[in-house]
């Protein structure tokens, strides 16, 4: 038992332990940014630690790299972990295919106490159960003598270790959010605590490991909450203290679906590669499910920590609306810096205006007020790159009184104007133009129209025709509104 008492006596104690445990099985879903926030918030909160722990038993699911995802979404996010298996910490080694032999282990001191057994039953037999109708193992091995049990372990055969459910009585379970939940105990499975390879099978290794990391917070989704009973039984057989459990109502695409990967719902590298802020991202995460109080929804992580309570946790599903994203994540890209803003925008907008004498840092300001996410911009700034080729009928704008013969009249009438302009700034440019139409009798609309149509072939614009014309520079406005003329005149 010394093996035990020691690993008893590493485990910290004294302070909010919580863990975010996800599999690495090649995305960050939804549902786990919101679990790995609320435990990061927790822990935060209560001056706690937070740990990362990589789940891989099931090495079947296992993606190449998907260890690197995780580590690259949180720190993306701000959930700076203080105990993983990249900066280590007193209860290491934290992946649990690093620590299989520990599960074993406890697994022969659980068959011991009486809370689990051998089980020696064939693949054959199993499917035999199931053909038959019988929807949970039948117990057979749990009744088998220890003579038969050690004849066939001398013999090498297979096994894997079941969960022992007491015959009778119930089992209840509390919960945070849920209350307290009781189940008969005949309604629960002996399931599989250790395979036959030596794995441990999920439900099995978190709690073993929960336990040795001293978790004071187990935080996870409510499709948990049918195994939770079994988790209780595992800690009182071990004679352990339970954790508290929070188990969080689905993500929701609609009323009726839960997000899923595979019906094309977004991960969270999705949403990042589709032009949304992480910021915005993890912000509007935090809500589905809690509610701070008040009418204030946006918060920097900062402020989660001081706003967070588990009081404010909600059993009803959560509905994942991209319309509520788009309008934090234009909140989030309206409010940035400038010089933020371009550093941002300025790989989408290269996507589209690859001529370098172009230059992005002027272009920025205008798309910023407008922006709902980074991957809109490229189609509102392709313009500036080359001309498209557009219709006519553009020039014709009921609001501004414009018609193609106005629109020629205008065009024309600015060519020497604005060739004439010694200082090509926007102020310089829109004092020209403003003084043209007040000596042609007109209003600046009917001159400023047909400029911008002229100048970006596009009816919808970030700026108006001056901020155009100062990005294209000089000679390139002159030559689009000189094709504008062109076009016009061959009505």
């Amino acid at each position: 038992m010394s093996y035990f008492d020691d690993m008893e006596a590493q485990i910290p104690k004294g302070t909010v332990r919580t863990r975010f445990a996800p599999s690495p099985t090649g995305y960050m879903h939804v549902g786990n940014l919101r679990t790995a926030l609320y435990t990061f918030l927790i822990a935060r909160k209560y001056k706690g630690t937070f740990i990362l722990r990589i789940e891989d038993t099931d090495q079947g699911r296992l993606v190449e790299d998907a260890a690197d995802v995780i580590y690259a979404t949180m720190k993306k996010c701000g959930l700076v972990h203080d105990e993983g298996p990249d900066v280590g910490g007193p209860v290491a080694p934290y992946i649990q295919s690093e620590r299989k032999d520990t599960y074993m282990k406890y697994a022969e001191l659980l068959i011991e106490k009486g809370g689990a057994y051998r089980c020696f039953c064939d693949k054959e037999r199993l499917e035999s159960l199931h053909a038959g109708g019988i929807g949970k193992y039948d117990g057979h091995c749990c009744r088998l003598p220890q003579a038969e049990i050690d004849e066939k372990l001398a013999a090498g055969i297979p096994f894997v270790v079941r969960q022992k459910i007491p015959a009778s009585g119930e089992t209840t379970f509390s919960d945070v959010i849920y209350g307290d939940i009781t189940v008969p105990n005949a309604d629960l499975d002996e399931g599989v605590l250790m395979k036959s390879d030596g794995m441990p099978t999920y439900n099995f290794a978190n709690v073993i490991d929960d336990h040795l990391m001293g978790i004071t917070h187990v935080v996870r989704g409510s499709e948990y909450l049918s195994s939770a009973p079994k988790y209780n039984l595992l800690y009182e057989s071990f004679g352990w203290e339970i954790p508290l459990y929070v188990h969080c109502s689905p993500v929701m695409r609609d009323a009726q679906n839960k997000m899923s990967k595979r019906h094309g719902d977004p991960s969270y590298e999705d949403l990042i590669a589709k032009g949304y802020l992480s910021e915005a991202v993890v912000n509007y995460v935090a809500l589905l499910g809690w509610s701070p109080g008040g009418e204030n929804e946006f918060f920097t992580l900062n402020e989660m920590i001081e706003a967070f309570d588990l009081k404010g946790i909600s059993k009803s599903p959560a509905i994942f609306d991209m319309e509520k994203l788009n309008h934090f994540n234009a909140t989030y890209l309206r409010a940035l810096a400038p010089e933020d803003f371009h550093s941002y925008a300025e790989p989408y907008l290269r996507q589209a205006v690859k001529k370098t004498a172009i230059d992005t840092k002027l272009i920025a300001p205008l798309v910023q007020p407008r922006c709902v996410v980074l991957t809109d911009l490229p189609e509102q700034v392709d313009f500036f790159d080359a001309l498209p080729e557009y219709d006519c009928a553009l020039y014709c704008h009921k609001k501004m009184k414009t018609d193609e013969s106005s629109s020629l009249a205008a065009l024309k009438a600015a060519v020497p104007v604005l060739a004439a302009l010694k200082d090509w700034s926007n102020e310089s440019l829109h004092a020209a133009l403003v003084s043209l139409a007040e000596s042609m009798g007109e209003k600046n609309g009917r001159i400023l129209w047909p400029l911008r149509i002229a100048l970006a072939g596009k009816g919808v614009t970030p700026g108006g025709a001056t901020e155009i014309a100062v990005i294209l520079g000089r000679e390139e406005s002159l030559a689009r509104i000189s094709k504008g003329i062109e076009k016009l005149a061959a009505l």
